[in-house]
């Protein structure tokens, strides 16, 4: 059977590297050119058809359905030559804007029981699946990678720090953290910075182990974890923190959770957002993501963050993009994921294995290639919280000093007190 009309699609959509098509009767044929340069070999007749009716989805589909195979390259540079040619495609196609603010209107909001559901379906797969590509504080967002890091452990440990540096942190603060993962960042700044913490998420897997782990590290009195939904959550709080959540909570919610944050936030408060977020105009989640990874989820632009920062009476005190850092992590999380494939094959199945490696590179190639960060935004109520200067975020780390240990064990300080912000030193883990 003919390539035909597959390959006058390709020829108008391959403009980065170099593709050649094998088809079912051994026929060659290639598009595009220079690299990278992947050969693939299509097994299923019907594949061409539906890649032709639903590329974004079935271009995936058909890798985890082995309805076509790499035979030359890797997946991750056949994901680099159709995520280029697709970023440079949406650059350039009058109708890509109207497409998508068609797609826009059509996306339903996430209510509390489909925030819940979306949560689950990817948080709690199986805590042990985490447990083996995570790092050891089971951080599953964006690291920070500075210069001369090499470990994923320091670069989680090192993001950690570089949120609580935002934060500006006293002992005996009340910090609320909106999505808590399984509780690494709460117990981080429980334990080296004296502060309480309160944490949300929707994941039961989750919500489990950060329960256990404050136990176990004796921080119970200080670190409370919630089942439950962030909108349930009542201030004022010294600071609010979230990191990896605005991403999941939709398009139509993010005027809510801005209204929350500032509710939430005392006059002297400092907020710190970490999300994924577009470095372009505003666009989706790409739909295969959106259908099988993350449901529900949405990443904003600056354009579409801004007003809402300014219509909630909020300064933005810093921001930061953090280029490339994401592929980085995604890198990690891919390696240790190979490293530990027959073990995940075996705990759940080769299809299973071929999914998520799909989602982990092509998150990598699209962070590498398209415009796609993740953005910090610190927030604050009033003009003088945060210090005029960056410098207390970039001081050499340095150990805690005894008095400082000694006043968060004791609770001399007094949580909702007006503080003066200044930089608190910290410890690794």
């Amino acid at each position: 059977m003919s390539l035909f009309p597959l390959e006058r699609a390709l020829r108008g959509f391959i403009t980065h590297g170099h593709l050649t098509v094998i088809d079912t009767d051994g026929q060659t044929s290639s598009f595009g050119q220079g690299e990278p340069a992947v050969t693939i070999r299509i097994r299923d007749p019907g594949f061409k058809w539906r890649l032709l009716r639903r590329p974004s989805i079935e271009g995936a589909d058909g890798y985890v359905d082995e309805a076509f195979s790499i035979e030359a390259g890797t997946l991750r540079d056949y994901l680099e030559i159709v995520l280029v040619s697709q970023e440079r495609m949406l650059e350039t196609s009058p109708l890509a804007a109207v497409q998508q603010r068609i797609g826009n209107a059509l996306r339903r909001r996430n209510t509390f029981a489909r925030s819940s559901r979306n949560v689950r379906h990817h948080y709690d797969i199986d805590q042990r699946l985490y447990d083996l590509f995570l790092d050891e504080d089971l951080q599953y967002s964006c690291a920070y990678w500075r210069d001369g890091v090499t470990s994923l452990e320091d670069a989680q440990r090192d993001k950690r720090r570089h949120v609580a540096r935002k934060l500006l942190l006293q002992p005996g603060m009340r910090v609320v953290e909106l999505g808590c993962g399984w509780g690494g960042l709460a117990l981080h700044l429980a334990r080296e910075h004296g502060v309480h913490v309160t944490a949300y998420t929707l994941s039961h897997d989750q919500h489990a182990t950060a329960v256990r782990r404050a136990a176990e590290a004796g921080l119970a009195d200080r670190v409370t974890f919630k089942l439950e939904d962030y909108r349930n959550a009542a201030g004022p709080y010294d600071r609010v923190v979230s990191v990896g959540m605005l991403e999941h909570i939709g398009l139509h919610s993010l005027p809510e959770f801005f209204r929350k944050l500032s509710a939430l936030l005392a006059p002297d408060g400092i907020a710190v957002v970490h999300s994924i977020c577009r470095a372009g105009r505003p666009g989706g989640v790409n739909p295969w993501i959106q259908r099988y990874v993350f449901p529900g989820a949405y990443l904003p632009s600056l354009s579409q963050l801004a007003p809402l920062i300014e219509r909630n009476g909020l300064w933005l005190t810093d921001f930061e993009s953090l280029r490339i850092h994401y592929a980085k992590t995604l890198a990690a999380w891919d390696e240790r994921f190979q490293a530990r494939r027959a073990e995940i094959s075996g705990r759940f199945d080769e299809r299973f294995c071929r999914m998520w490696e799909f989602y982990l590179q092509s998150c990598e190639v699209t962070f590498l290639h398209r415009k796609q960060v993740v953005f910090h935004l610190q927030m604050a109520k009033a003009i003088d919280t945060v210090p005029i200067t960056r410098d207390y975020m970039y001081a050499p780390y340095h150990e805690a000093t005894p008095a400082m240990t000694s006043m968060a064990a004791s609770g001399m300080v007094e949580p909702g007190r007006r503080r003066t912000a200044k930089p608190q030193a910290e410890t690794g883990r």
